[in-house]
């Protein structure tokens, strides 16, 4: 049987994050695995259950007509951020989708971008909604977006609904 996408996303993330360029690894792999992901090219900095953040620099295939960051790329650092956060922080036997997805731009995003998320770490595997925030600050510290994402978690199939404390 296949690893739950938690165990999987921590036991991968601790194996490369030890490595010199393992978070880059990292990165790229989670990339080839979730092309849509992977197509801004953000680089995993901090992985741990509740809590991620995630780095984009501007450049040219992430840019819009006005000189920064395009806005749909800052919806996919986001998801990103937020989903990391989440995910692997999944107990086994739990899955997780997300369910929707609001973001509000702030200000232009230029320069290097930090996508940051902390969350509740569930207990448990079962059925609920868990809304995240996610922030996107610039190199000054300055806030450029805000995303509220609705993740829908639950057993997985075939897996047994755990007993909450």
């Amino acid at each position: 049987m296949a690893l739950s996408i938690g165990p999987f996303l921590r036991r991968r993330w601790q194996a490369a994050s030890r490595l010199p360029g393992g978070k880059w690894l990292f990165s790229r792999l989670l990339g080839l695995y979730v092309p849509y992901t992977g197509s801004i090219g953000a680089g995993v900095e901090t992985l741990e259950p509740g809590h991620c953040l995630v780095r984009l620099r501007k450049r040219r295939r992430v840019s819009n007509h006005l000189g920064s960051v395009h806005a749909m790329a800052l919806c996919n650092l986001a998801e990103m951020a937020t989903g990391l956060a989440l995910l692997n922080s999944l107990p086994a036997g739990t899955r997780g989708i997300l369910g929707g997805f609001s973001i509000v731009y702030l200000k232009k995003a230029r320069g290097l971008l930090n996508a940051e998320c902390r969350c509740e770490v569930p207990s448990d595997n079962r059925q609920r909604e868990l809304e995240l925030t996610g922030e996107i600050r610039d190199e000054a510290g300055d806030v450029v977006a805000v995303a509220r994402a609705r993740w829908l978690i639950g057993p997985e199939k075939g897996a047994a609904v755990a007993a909450t404390d």
